[in-house]
């Protein structure tokens, strides 16, 4: 799992790459909270899935997660770029009534 972080504007953006399953879903819920705390200043969280191939109920529950911390520090959460599979697990599941999709 590779994760990077880059700041626009008042966003935080975060690029995800790899598989986001039981296996890598612990490195991504750690490096994904690290850069969050770097960056609390920011006002919108972005994560980016387009370097996201593979992705099953761990990758929702990563999701769920990272939302639950921001919405404790009262910063909106994003989803950006799934490709077509990790799209319809999301809507499926409901993940889109709390996280939107840009």
């Amino acid at each position: 799992m590779q994760v990077t972080a880059k700041v626009s504007g008042d966003s935080l953006y975060i690029f995800l790459e790899g598989e986001l399953d039981e296996y890598n879903a612990r490195e991504a819920r750690s490096l994904v909270d690290a850069a969050i705390d770097a960056h609390l200043s920011c006002g919108s969280v972005v994560l980016d899935l387009s370097g996201i191939h593979f992705m099953d109920s761990s990758g929702i529950g990563f999701l769920i997660g990272r939302y639950k911390k921001l919405k404790n520090l009262r910063t909106p959460l994003y989803v950006s770029s799934p490709d077509l599979a990790a799209d319809k697990i999301l809507s499926m599941s409901g993940v889109y009534t709390l996280i939107p999709k840009l």
